[in-house]
């Protein structure tokens, strides 16, 4: 299969600190792009501001396919709940990639007596449960308050530094559950440390089949899933937004690396560069009217 033409060494970077999901994912396929391309390929974190700091970076790049930004739905997120913005998310960007989605997971203690929504709305109709998340304004904090919406639960929400840190908490009995993405829940589920009660995925997950989602458990089409991607800046041609795109698609096809994103929890994506963009621009306008009814800010 021939190699994509691409003029210069490529940076992809990421808006999130080494080591995350979104980290993992740019590398690998930094890694790919490179060996199929026969450019360098550099993977630089610009962490900060929930990923502006970083985004902003991109916007200001030069459009000439060398600067790529790799993002995930804090992305949509962010504009509802930063004031200000030093760049417009549907202006200053190309969506080019939807790289793949996560679900996240409702978990709690091993020991803990709740075992589905049910339980859970049934203890807070006594108590005010906290639930942890990774952070304010994260895609796994807008889902727990979506799903309180959703399923008529009243918690109190507890924003912990990353996902890390919240399923640790919710391990130590510190905090009586906890959403987070799959990935980051996975090793404490299979160590018996913690139990999951709900997916917000639309279909359960093959790792753990009896986990039944929000939707079977009372709240009719419930899904939230976060995606990760790839923007460029608004000045790169759509010849080589395509390009990346079309060498991106055939990485991901590959019947290796698809194995090697559903053992990390990630659901690789077809979508093409159009789609994706309905997907931000949607994602953008369903996590304002959130924000907005729960009058949401980090800053």
């Amino acid at each position: 299969m021939a190699a994509a033409r691409f003029d210069k060494p490529m940076t992809i970077v990421v808006t999130f600190p080494p080591g995350g999901g979104t980290d993992l994912l740019a590398r690998k396929l930094g890694a790919a792009l490179q060996q199929r391309t026969g450019q360098t390929v550099v993977v630089e974190n610009r962490p900060g501001a929930s990923g502006n700091i970083g985004a902003r970076h991109v916007a200001e790049a030069a459009g000439d396919g060398s600067t790529w930004l790799m993002v995930n739905s804090s992305f949509a997120i962010n504009p509802a709940v930063y004031r200000q913005l030093d760049f417009d998310p549907r202006r200053d960007f190309k969506a080019v990639f939807n790289v793949g989605t996560i679900a996240s997971v409702l978990v709690v203690p091993q020991a803990s007596a709740l075992h589905s929504l049910a339980d859970v709305r049934a203890s807070a109709q006594r108590l005010q449960q906290p639930f942890a998340s990774c952070g304010n304004g994260t895609p796994q904090h807008m889902a727990g308050e979506m799903l309180a919406q959703a399923a008529q639960l009243h918690w109190q929400h507890v924003p912990y530094k990353g996902c890390g840190p919240a399923i640790t908490a919710v391990a130590a009995g510190q905090v009586a559950m906890g959403m987070v993405t799959a990935s980051s829940a996975a090793p404490l589920i299979e160590a018996g440390r913690v139990r999951a009660i709900a997916i917000t995925a639309p279909q359960r997950l093959a790792q753990w089949p009896q986990v039944a989602t929000v939707a079977e458990q009372g709240a009719a089409g419930f899904s939230v899933e976060q995606w990760h991607g790839l923007l460029a800046p608004a000045a790169t041609s759509d010849a080589v937004v395509q390009r990346m795109h079309g060498v991106l698609a055939q990485i991901l096809a590959e019947p290796a690396m698809q194995q090697w994103f559903r053992e990390q929890g990630y659901t690789p994506v077809q979508q093409s560069a159009a789609e994706f963009g309905r997907v931000i621009n949607s994602d953008i306008d369903r996590y304002a009217a959130v924000a907005q009814q729960l009058g949401l800010r980090v800053d």
